[in-house]
């Protein structure tokens, strides 16, 4: 099971996810996809949070979808535990944004590297336990959590828009 004592860390899930702790999902009923969004506003809390919910997964999805293009180690369904999983996707956003600052061929790059392996000893290193997820359960408490975040974000929005016509 996931383990999330705090809110600072969620995944964000699409409509098929229930909203529990650790998977924040978008509120069902409401309209989510950004297409449905051209020439609307928000009128709402839940509108509002919504929008910026698929927002931030389309550009999440799309960030992947550049990796995946360079990195085939993420074309794939991966097998390796979560916390592997983390560091290769790290690892590949590392090297993206390595190879775009430095103007540099992933070809070239992936010389480099393989030179640098052929001269060291590999290392098994075991860390202790990884986390699983065993069961997603919808909560109260996490469906508070995202009325207070959403309620919040909307009343930051409403601010802003009535100083920026005062």
């Amino acid at each position: 099971m996931l383990v999330c004592n705090n809110a600072d860390k969620y995944l964000l899930v699409d409509l098929g996810f229930t909203n529990c702790e650790g998977f924040l999902a978008p509120y069902k009923g409401t309209r989510y996809h950004l297409n449905l969004w051209r020439g609307n506003t928000p009128t709402n809390y839940m509108e509002l949070f919504n929008l910026r919910h698929s927002s931030a997964r389309n550009t999440i999805e799309t960030a992947f979808g550049l990796l995946k293009k360079h990195w085939s180690i993420i074309r794939d369904p991966i097998f390796f535990d979560k916390k592997t999983q983390i560091r290769i996707i790290n690892a590949c956003f590392i090297l993206h944004n390595f190879l775009r600052e430095e103007k540099m061929e992933e070809t070239n790059l992936l010389q480099e590297v393989e030179q640098d392996f052929m001269n060291i000893e590999a290392i098994d290193i075991e860390d202790g336990e990884d986390e699983y997820i065993l069961y997603a359960r919808s909560t109260s408490k996490w469906d508070e959590f995202r009325d207070k975040l959403a309620k919040k974000m909307f009343n930051d929005h409403i601010g802003r828009r009535s100083r920026i016509r005062a």
